[in-house]
């Protein structure tokens, strides 16, 4: 395992990578406009498609994965790294890009990021099941923050269910814990099944 200082610089590399607001940088140079003027207001690379741009969506959602796939899949995949350590550098790109300091700490909504962690963690392993289950409850529920909460809870249960390793069903429990936090706005309010699946809002 590395040392201490070792741990703690790789861990504020890993925040500070996860905090590069790209698609507003996307935004800024390719569109010539503030991307957080549409849709949700959030600085995500959704808002990028939405300001004009489905190429530019497409580069700003893959720096987004890659800023959590990078740090995570080095120290997981390269290095060995395990235990505390290992969880807090998984942590820490979807907190940098929640809490930008770049964007005076108002950040997007990390999902992106966060699957970019499993990706680093996992490979298809588990990154897999957490998009599918992300597309199957955004399909279902009219309520973006309710689906993450219930994809990632469907994670929790597969990790679970494959005997994961313990630092894994930590990680998705930070993930979840991140979630409420970010998307409360949407949690606070009782789903409904979307208006996609059955013709008119319940």
């Amino acid at each position: 395992m590395p040392t201490l200082t070792q741990q703690l610089l790789w861990i504020a590399f890993a925040f500070l990578l996860g905090a590069l607001p790209f698609s507003v940088w996307i935004g800024r140079i390719g569109l010539k406009t503030d991307i957080r003027d549409y849709g949700d207001n959030n600085p995500g690379a959704t808002n990028v498609m939405r300001a004009g741009s489905r190429g530019l969506f497409v580069v700003a959602m893959l720096l987004d994965i890659a800023k959590g796939a990078l740090p995570v899949g080095l120290a997981y995949q390269q290095w060995g790294w395990r235990g505390w350590p290992m969880f807090l550098v998984a942590m820490a790109p979807p907190i940098g890009h929640a809490f930008s300091p770049l964007l005076k700490f108002r950040g997007g909504k990390a999902l992106a990021t966060m699957f970019g962690v499993w990706i680093g963690l996992s490979l298809a392993t588990y990154s897999v099941p957490v998009i599918l289950m992300l597309i199957f409850w955004m399909l279902v529920l009219d309520n973006n923050g309710w689906a993450t909460l219930l994809a990632v809870a469907c994670l929790v249960g597969i990790l679970f269910w494959r005997d994961a390793p313990l630092l894994f069903v930590f990680v998705a429990l930070g993930q979840m814990a991140l979630s409420v936090v970010k998307q409360w706005e949407d949690i606070r309010h009782k789903p409904h099944l979307s208006s996609r699946l059955i013709g008119r809002k319940v």
